[in-house]
């Protein structure tokens, strides 16, 4: 039996730090982010303030599936890291994106400062760039509902030429058109159709 696909999962943790210990904070932040590099499935990480003058921030790391994170998440290294930041970082909240959430990139804050590049003969200094917020719900829903109106409006045509298929009970007609919706409209056309609206869904009132 195949293995069903891996999908990859986004981790943002907010966490509150001590605004007297924003040096200390900032180096370890980033050594969580060294540490999380050497583990396999690896996607990429940065971190978040919400401003200067907050003591809000928030880290965000990316894993090929669940296995690969919970390897990090469950690691002798990770909570290491995590016993020596306690004295001035507590988490707040964890939230993990995966499916329709990442198709809108929602973000917990405004700015990501994270190093672009490791290397130490050429050392970089904290980059920030705008992470857009995510688009109100409603423009979620007509999205969705623009790719689906027609993939299933196309769908039930070609169907309709399946000998005898009208006839089928309603729930199996119902479960052949979900089964061979879902992976289309998850890989094919809400991908597409939200890149085709981006301009839309990013655009400010």
């Amino acid at each position: 039996m195949a293995e069903p696909e891996a999908h990859p999962i986004t981790v943002a943790i907010e966490r509150r730090i001590d605004p007297s210990r924003t040096a200390e904070a900032t180096s370890w932040m980033q050594a969580g982010t060294d540490l999380a590099t050497g583990f396999a499935g690896f996607l990429g990480s940065g971190w978040v303030r919400a401003g200067e003058a907050s003591d809000l921030w928030y880290m965000l790391y990316r894993f090929r599936d669940i296995p690969t994170l919970e390897a990090w998440e469950q690691s002798g290294q990770r909570e290491w890291w995590l016993d020596s930041g306690r004295a001035f970082a507590s988490e707040v909240r964890v939230e993990r994106r995966t499916g329709i959430e990442g198709w809108f990139d929602a973000a917990f804050a405004t700015h990501v400062e994270s190093r672009a590049g490791t290397d130490a003969a050429t050392p970089t200094g904290p980059i920030q760039q705008p992470i857009p917020a995510a688009p109100p719900r409603w423009k979620q829903a007509v999205t969705i509902w623009l790719g689906f109106f027609p993939t299933n409006l196309l769908a039930s045509w070609l169907l309709g030429f399946v000998p005898g298929f009208t006839e089928w009970p309603l729930v199996l007609r119902v479960l052949l058109a979900t089964l061979a919706l879902t992976p289309v409209m998850t890989y094919l056309v809400l991908p597409w159709v939200t890149r085709m609206l981006r301009p839309w869904l990013q655009r400010r009132a």
